[in-house]
């Protein structure tokens, strides 16, 4: 699986490049042919690569430094191809301080092992939440990545939440639900949000986008500045019920019901 999903990884930065290259030769900036195309289509695949590689860092899938070190060398690479300043590909070895520079951060690093408990927890992977919700309880997180609430009887707590980058999936058919009020607080700045509410179960909902479309009960909204409400007819009297805030910047909001 690793293995095919890196081979996808190089295939879609070499269309990439491609796309770029010939829209250069379009421009007038290089001449179409595999001689001229290929001194800035290699260093521009190790500035994407190692674009990519920083990214998975973040999201917690690897380390900073082999992808930091890629987009370094590519994009000196380039600024050579664009006459900005002389480096070549076996210049590589002038770039040995960043040794240097990865020794002090894990000096650095292992002086803070000892971390204060923060009222903020950060995230930077794809979590399924699955015997994790005590964990959100009365907690904000500030996320980059996809978030499933969908495991078997999994436990409805007040929530607070924000998402940089990212999806949401929450299932409340799959829930237990306590007999109380319980706010949810859903925000972002850009993903989209998919809710399946139960039929037996009383709620209130507000749903905002900045940029995107809002889908709620049949009823769907588009464009900017939208919005849509909704509340069950017997909201105000029931004990257990639910009260869902949802807001994106830029995304998509869609709540079902089964």
């Amino acid at each position: 699986m690793k293995s095919n999903h890196f081979f996808r990884n190089i295939v879609a930065i070499i269309v990439i490049l491609a796309g770029v290259a010939l829209i250069l030769a379009n421009l007038g900036v290089i001449e179409w042919n595999i001689q001229e195309a290929w001194v800035y289509v290699y260093p521009a695949f190790f500035v994407l690569l190692g674009l990519k590689w920083l990214l998975d860092a973040v999201r917690g899938r690897g380390g900073v430094w082999g992808g930091l070190f890629l987009v370094i060398f590519g994009g000196l690479l380039l600024l050579d191809r664009f006459d900005v300043l002389d480096f070549t590909f076996f210049d590589f070895y002038k770039l040995w301080p960043l040794l240097i520079v990865y020794l002090g951060f894990s000096i650095f690093g292992t002086s803070h092992k000892r971390k204060r408990k923060r009222n903020f927890q950060f995230i930077f992977d794809t979590d399924d939440h699955k015997g994790k919700e005590e964990a959100i309880k009365n907690k904000q997180k500030f996320v980059i990545g996809d978030h499933k609430f969908n495991s078997p009887n999994w436990k409805v707590e007040p929530m607070d939440l924000w998402n940089a980058v990212g999806d949401y999936h929450i299932d409340f058919t799959k829930a237990f639900i306590p007999d109380k009020e319980i706010p949810i607080t859903i925000q972002g700045w850009a993903g989209d949000i998919r809710v399946l509410m139960p039929e037996n179960l009383e709620f209130r909902l507000k749903a905002q986008v900045k940029a995107g479309d809002i889908k709620l009960f049949g009823h769907s909204v588009d464009g900017v500045n939208r919005e849509l409400n909704f509340e069950t007819e017997n909201y105000e009297t029931a004990t257990r019920k639910l009260d869902i805030y949802l807001n994106l910047k830029a995304g998509s909001i869609k709540v079902n019901k089964v």
